[in-house]
């Protein structure tokens, strides 16, 4: 929605109001994010790289370091150096692929999971009360708006 666009029909109000607890909870969200990074000496881009590697772990689908430069936009250099910082406290493990030797997956070391329990199970715990408030097809109605959000930002960043 336009900040220009006028203010003056329910569904007007209605978008400015989503807007804008969407723009809020991004705020928080970085907040949380900033807080764990902070208290567990990590870079904005380390915790970035976390959360990739965290996500394609739970899809069962390893990134290798030069996967992780792209999603990051770094150079592969940079993600190795990335990597090696998260390894060195336990954040991250590298595990040679059973199937091709010469390819490292990136996977959440024990401790850094620990860590990331102990921090964002409260949220966690939080999240599903609200969710269990929703029934599965108000759900997937908001699964569908955040995602054609995240799309909509994630083609943003791509012009910018």
């Amino acid at each position: 929605m336009s900040m220009y666009r006028p203010r003056d029909t329910p569904r007007a109000r209605l978008e400015q109001d989503v807007v804008d607890e969407l723009r809020d909870l991004t705020a928080t969200s970085q907040r949380i994010a900033d807080a764990f990074a902070h208290r567990h000496g990590l870079h904005p881009t380390d915790l970035q790289a976390l959360l990739h590697v965290m996500r394609r772990e739970i899809a069962d689908d390893p990134l290798t370091a030069g996967e992780l430069a792209g999603l990051l936009d770094v150079t592969t250099g940079a993600a190795t150096g990335v990597v090696d910082r998260l390894e060195r406290k336990g954040h991250l493990r590298r595990d040679r692929s059973e199937t091709d030797r010469r390819k490292v997956h990136l996977r959440y070391g024990e401790p850094g999971q620990e860590l990331a329990t102990a921090f964002f199970g409260p949220l966690g715990r939080r999240s599903d009360a609200v969710m269990g408030d929703f029934d599965d097809a108000e759900l997937d109605v908001v699964r569908r708006f955040l995602a054609g959000m995240r799309t909509a930002f994630e083609e943003h960043h791509r012009e910018l």
